[in-house]
C-alpha cells in the first residue's frame, strides 16, 4: 500500500447539542474528501492532547494517517482546551459526548462513515464502554489496559479490598483536571475557563468512597454486565507487568466470537514503546484491524488466533527490567484452562494430590507493613514501581512450597485458590501470591489476589465474619501467562496484610487457616503454537521534546524503630519539557508519603502533593493541590486543599474534606 501524505490540524472545535465545544486535533490524509472518503480513529481523553498524550499521539496518528486512517484525538469536557466541567470518571455524560463526536465525525465531507475507536487505561475503558451503547457509526475498538468490571478490575477496589491506587489516582486526577486551557487556543477566556474548572471539579475520592460494595455505580460502565450484547469487534491488549492483566482473557471468555487477545510482558504503556521488552508494532496491528472492521479490507485480522500471549520465563526482580526472558504463544480458540491441582501434604510442601494431607491449622497475622516489595498496581516504568524480590514480604507471610521441580510447569490463565479459615475479628483481609523460587532462592512474583473476606459471598452484599467461625473461601487470582523452569519451588504465599497496595481493615485479625483445605488450581497453557509477534522496526519510536529541566524519580521505604512506624515514600518529577511545535511546556511534581504502624490498623495515613506548571515564555499557571487519607474504627477521612496561581499570583485555594463511613472494609 502506498503512503498516503498527510497534514495536522492542530485545533478543530466540535460543538455538542449543549453548546459546549470540545477541542479536537486531527491528523487527515492529504487527499481525503467527497471524492475519496477515509475512516476515522477516535481517541477521547482528558489528558490533554496538546502536551499531555502528544508524544504517543505523534507517533501513533501519523502512521495511521500515512494508511490512509484519520486520527481524531479529543479532549473530554473540562480538559485540556475543550469547554465545560468534568463530571466524573466514564459517566454517562462523557460517553454521550463521545457517541455525539462520532455522530459530528460521520457528518464531515472526508468520512466514510466508518469509525473506530481506541485508547489506553482511559480511552481503553471508555471505547468499550461507548461501544456498549451501540453508535451506529462505530465499527470496532481497541482497548489497552482497560477493564471490562469497574469494580474489581480497576483502581478502586479488587473484592472489596480497598487499594491504595484509589486515592492516588483521585490525587492524580485533582491534580490533571486543575490546569488551565491554553491561551493560543481559546484566547482571553482561558482564565474564566481555568477558575469554572477548578471551582467545579468533583471531589473524586469522597464519590469512590461513597460506593464500597458492587452497586449501581460500579455496574454502570462494566461491560461484563452484558456481554451478550456487545455490538463489535475488540482487539484487547494488555501487559503482565501491569494491573489490568485479566481483561483481554475475560473479553475472549464473554465475546468469544468478538474479542481477540494480545498481552505482552508490558508495563502500563503502548506495545510499540512499552517496557519491559520485546515490543510488539502496534502500528501494524492497528491498521490492519482498522482497514478490515473500517474499510472492508480482507486481510486475515478476524482469523488471527484469539488469544496471543507472552509467556514469561522466569525473569528477575531488578532495579531496571529492560527485557522479560520468554516466548509468544498462540491458541486459536480460548477454553477454560485445565488446572493442576497443589495441595498441603504432611510435611507442608505443596504437593500434587499428596498421599497424606497437612492436619491442623495455621495462625496468621501478618506485620501491617507487609507488602512493601509489591510495587505499584499500574506500572509506568519497568523498575521500582515493579514488584521486587519476595523474599521481604514472604517473611510476614505463611509459605508453602513445591519441590524442585523436575520438569517445567507451564500456566496461563486465572489461578484459584480455594481454602477454609477463621478469624478472630468481623473484619479481615486475605492476600495470595504466586511466587517463583528461583534455585538461588531469588523469589519473583508471578501473580497475586485480594479478598475482603467479607466479600467472600460476592461484593453486592458483604457479610462480616463471625468470629471464631470457619467459612470457606475462594479467591481467584490475576491472571499470568508463565514457565516454571525445572529445579525452580512453586511458592504459595498468604498474608492478612500487602500494604501499601490494600489498605488494611478496621481491625488487626488473626487468621486460622485449616492447611487441610488449602488447594491451589494452576491452569494449565495446554495446546498452543509458539509463534514470533513482529516487533517495531524504529527502536525509538516517540518524538522527543526539549528537555529544560531534567526530572528525577525515587521510591523508599523507612522504618522508624524508634516510634515503630514504617514510612513508604514516593517522589516523581517530570523535568521541566517543551514541545517543539507550539512552545507549550509542562512540568508535573509529586510527593507521596504511606505510613503505618505495623501493628496498628488504624495508624494508617496517606498524603500526596501535586505540583502542575502549564507555560511559555511571558506566562504561567501553576497549581498546587495536597490531599490527605486517614480512617478511624468505623469511618474514612479524606481531605484536599487546591491552590491555583497565575505567574506566581494566587487567584484560587479552595480547602474540602469528608468523613465516609467505612462500609464492611
Amino acid at each position: 500500500m502506498t503512503e498516503k501524505t498527510f497534514h495536522v490540524i492542530e485545533n478543530e472545535w466540535i460543538t455538542l447539542k449543549d453548546g459546549t465545544r470540545l477541542a479536537a486535533r486531527i491528523w487527515m490524509p492529504d487527499d481525503a474528501g467527497p471524492a475519496d472518503p477515509v475512516p476515522a480513529v477516535l481517541e477521547f481523553l482528558p489528558y490533554r492532547k496538546r502536551n499531555g498524550t502528544a508524544p504517543r499521539d505523534e507517533s501513533t496518528y501519523p502512521a495511521f494517517a500515512a494508511a490512509g486512517i484519520a486520527g481524531v484525538r479529543v479532549d473530554i469536557r473540562g480538559s485540556g482546551e475543550s469547554e465545560g466541567v468534568i463530571d466524573g470518571e466514564y459517566t454517562p455524560r462523557e460517553l454521550s459526548d463521545a457517541a455525539e463526536v462520532i455522530e459530528w465525525i460521520t457528518a464531515q465531507g472526508w468520512s466514510n462513515g466508518g469509525v473506530g475507536m481506541m485508547g489506553i487505561s482511559w480511552g481503553g475503558f471508555n471505547c468499550l464502554q461507548v461501544a456498549a451503547l451501540k453508535p451506529p457509526a462505530l465499527k470496532a475498538v481497541i482497548s489497552i489496559a482497560s477493564t471490562v468490571d469497574r469494580y474489581n478490575d480497576d483502581i478502586h477496589y479488587k473484592n472489596g479490598a480497598h487499594l491504595s491506587a484509589q486515592f492516588s489516582w483521585a490525587a492524580t486526577m485533582s491534580a490533571y483536571q486543575s490546569r488551565s486551557p491554553d491561551p493560543e487556543i481559546v484566547g482571553e477566556r482561558w482564565r474564566d475557563m481555568w477558575l469554572e474548572r477548578l471551582e467545579g471539579e468533583p471531589f473524586f475520592m469522597e464519590e469512590w468512597l461513597a460506593h464500597q460494595r458492587r452497586d449501581a455505580f460500579w455496574e454502570h460502565g462494566s461491560i461484563c454486565e452484558d456481554f451478550d450484547g456487545f455490538p463489535v469487534p475488540a482487539l484487547v491488549i494488555a501487559g503482565w507487568a501491569d494491573g489490568y492483566r485479566n481483561t483481554p482473557l475475560k473479553a475472549v471468555e464473554g465475546m468469544p466470537g468478538k474479542a481477540k487477545a494480545l498481552i505482552g510482558p508490558w508495563v502500563h504503556k503502548y506495545p510499540h514503546f512499552a517496557y519491559p521488552k520485546p515490543r510488539a508494532d502496534f502500528h501494524a496491528e492497528a491498521i490492519a484491524w482498522w482497514r478490515r472492521w473500517l474499510c472492508g479490507e480482507e486481510n486475515g485480522a478476524e482469523t488471527a488466533p484469539q488469544v496471543r500471549a507472552y509467556i514469561l520465563d522466569g525473569p528477575r526482580p531488578a532495579r531496571w527490567r529492560e527485557a522479560d526472558p520468554g516466548y509468544w504463544i498462540a491458541k486459536d480458540a480460548w477454553s477454560e484452562p485445565e488446572p493442576r491441582a497443589l495441595a498441603i501434604n504432611g510435611s507442608g510442601r505443596l504437593e500434587t494430590d499428596p498421599a497424606e494431607r497437612a492436619s491442623g491449622n495455621a495462625s496468621l497475622r501478618s506485620p501491617l507493613d507487609t507488602g512493601i516489595a509489591a510495587g505499584e498496581f499500574f506500572t509506568l516504568k519497568p523498575d521500582s514501581e515493579m514488584p521486587g524480590d519476595q523474599r521481604a514480604d514472604d517473611a510476614g507471610s505463611l509459605t508453602f512450597d513445591t519441590e524442585a521441580l523436575a520438569g517445567e510447569c507451564l500456566i496461563l490463565g486465572q489461578p484459584l485458590l480455594k481454602l477454609r479459615l477463621s478469624s478472630d475479628a468481623p473484619l479481615a483481609n486475605l492476600a495470595a501470591r504466586v511466587v517463583d523460587i528461583h534455585p538461588d532462592g531469588t523469589a519473583t512474583r508471578v501473580c497475586f489476589g485480594l479478598l475482603n473476606l467479607a466479600h467472600r459471598n460476592g461484593n453486592a452484599h458483604p457479610q462480616a465474619l463471625e468470629p471464631g467461625k470457619p467459612v470457606d473461601v475462594e479467591l481467584a487470582l490475576d491472571a499470568c501467562g508463565y514457565r516454571f523452569a525445572p529445579g525452580h519451588r512453586i511458592r504459595l504465599s498468604l498474608s492478612s496484610a500487602y500494604w501499601p497496595l490494600m489498605l488494611p481493615p478496621p481491625h488487626d485479625a488473626t487468621l486460622e487457616i485449616e492447611l487441610a483445605s488449602v488447594k491451589l488450581d494452576l491452569p494449565l497453557l495446554g495446546d498452543h503454537d509458539r509463534i514470533d509477534v513482529p516487533e517495531p522496526e524504529n527502536p525509538d519510536p516517540l518524538p522527543h521534546y526539549e528537555a529544560l529541566e531534567e526530572g528525577s524519580s525515587s521510591r523508599s521505604v523507612e522504618r522508624d524503630l524508634e516510634n515503630g512506624v514504617t514510612h513508604y515514600r514516593v517522589s516523581e518529577d517530570t523535568g521541566l519539557n517543551r514541545h517543539p511545535g507550539n512552545g507549550l511546556c509542562g512540568r508535573d511534581i509529586t510527593e507521596q508519603v504511606w505510613s503505618i504502624a505495623p501493628g496498628d490498623a488504624l495508624s494508617m495515613t496517606a498524603g500526596i502533593t501535586s505540583t502542575c506548571i502549564t507555560s511559555r515564555e511571558g506566562w504561567e499557571a501553576m497549581t498546587r493541590s495536597t490531599m490527605t487519607l486517614s480512617c478511624t474504627q468505623t469511618e474514612w477521612i479524606v481531605s484536599e486543599r487546591m491552590e491555583a496561581f497565575h505567574d506566581g499570583r494566587n487567584v484560587f485555594d479552595r480547602e474540602r474534606s469528608a468523613r465516609i463511613p467505612r462500609d464492611h472494609m
